[in-house]
């Protein structure tokens, strides 16, 4: 048995293994396309643009909702005093 052994580790097998080989048989176009999708606005810039969005929208908001709903000057919701007046009704300062 051990010459058995012996002459198995020296001599290489008759028969080689199959190796796997990749399907280099199939058409290209069979294959599915990979799409990259790259970003043309980069994230830090998106953050930028919807904040400074958020803040317009919330200015025109101010804006229309104090002079055509609230019957105020058309920049007066702007103004710091509007705001100051409002805080010292929030605090019972002014009646």
């Amino acid at each position: 048995m051990t010459n058995e052994l012996e002459r198995r580790t020296q001599q290489p097998d008759a028969t080689p293994r199959k190796r796997r080989r990749r399907r280099t048989e199939e058409p290209q176009s069979e294959q599915p396309i990979r799409w990259v999708q790259l970003r043309l606005i980069p994230i830090w810039l998106r953050i930028i643009i919807v904040t400074a969005l958020f803040v317009g929208v919330a200015v025109l908001g101010l804006t229309i909702g104090y002079s055509f709903i609230g019957d105020g000057e058309v920049g007066g919701a702007l103004k710091w005093s509007t705001w100051q007046h409002l805080l010292d009704i929030m605090q019972g300062k002014e009646n």
